[in-house]
């Protein structure tokens, strides 16, 4: 569980096949947790998979068409930030 006071938790209802309960009261059992907390971190994680991940709208801003700024870097950035 989150300790984020912003976060709660929400209660819902899940139908299971019975073959899936079953298994899932074993593996809860077997780990020493219950099998609400099993379907917490199951969801959590088919979230984090499922959801893309945010980029920055920053990302390529910078972009200046060449495609040899990695080989002369030094030379580009020589005197950059420098008064005039």
């Amino acid at each position: 569980m989150s300790s984020d006071p912003e976060r709660r938790n929400v209660k819902t209802t899940v139908y299971l096949d019975s073959d899936d309960y079953r298994k899932l009261k074993g593996l809860a059992q077997a780990e020493g947790r219950s099998a609400a907390e099993l379907v917490r971190e199951a969801v959590a994680e088919y979230a984090r998979r499922r959801t893309s991940r945010l980029r920055p709208r920053s990302i390529g801003a910078g972009r200046s068409g060449r495609g040899d700024v990695a080989d002369c870097a030094e030379e580009l950035l020589n005197g950059f930030g420098q008064d005039e």
